[in-house]
């Protein structure tokens, strides 16, 4: 894993996916989907995410500078082959880890295709049902992603929407 540790985010705004609302200048996605039912299934889901098993299992190759995510903790994902690969390193702001709710927040760093940051989080609510929410705000970062245009929000959601299939299925073989 090619440190970063140094290398300043790529925007300024860090942290507006913990808070609201998230800045203007930028593409919005919030994704919001079932994962499981109880206590048990928030502890699981929790670790998923936290650990990044959700990524890995909806497909992305994930290197961490720790197993699990706390502030700073560099993640490079990487997905496709060849030249067709994409590279996204980014550093983790913002974690919460509690018993109705967890999850983190993490940035763009240089060499990401896009600029922004992103949030996976999962919550037990009052009906005891657990939910997986993924938020981020973006722009591209480079004259190809630029190109892409109107395909980044559409492979963004399709990214979204593989993560919540894949934690359901890391919930229910737990």
């Amino acid at each position: 894993m090619t440190s970063q540790a140094g290398a300043p985010l790529t925007y300024d705004e860090v942290g507006a996916t913990r808070r609201r609302p998230l800045p203007d200048g930028y593409r919005h996605l919030r994704y919001h989907t079932f994962v499981g039912r109880g206590p048990g299934a928030m502890r699981e889901a929790a670790d998923a995410v936290l650990e990044f098993w959700m990524h890995r299992a909806a497909g992305m190759r994930v290197t961490a500078s720790a197993p699990r995510a706390v502030p700073d903790v560099q993640v490079v994902s990487r997905v496709g082959i060849g030249p067709l690969r994409m590279v996204a390193p980014c550093r983790v702001i913002w974690v919460e880890d509690e018993e109705r709710r967890a999850g983190f927040g993490y940035g763009t760093l240089p060499g990401h295709p896009a600029i922004g940051e992103e949030a996976f989080a999962v919550e037990l609510d009052d009906l005891n049902d657990v939910w997986l929410t993924i938020t981020s705000f973006s722009r591209p970062s480079s004259r190809l992603t630029r190109l892409a245009g109107p395909l980044m929000p559409v492979a963004q959601r399709m990214y979204a929407r593989r993560c919540g299939t894949a934690l359901r299925r890391l919930v229910v073989r737990a």
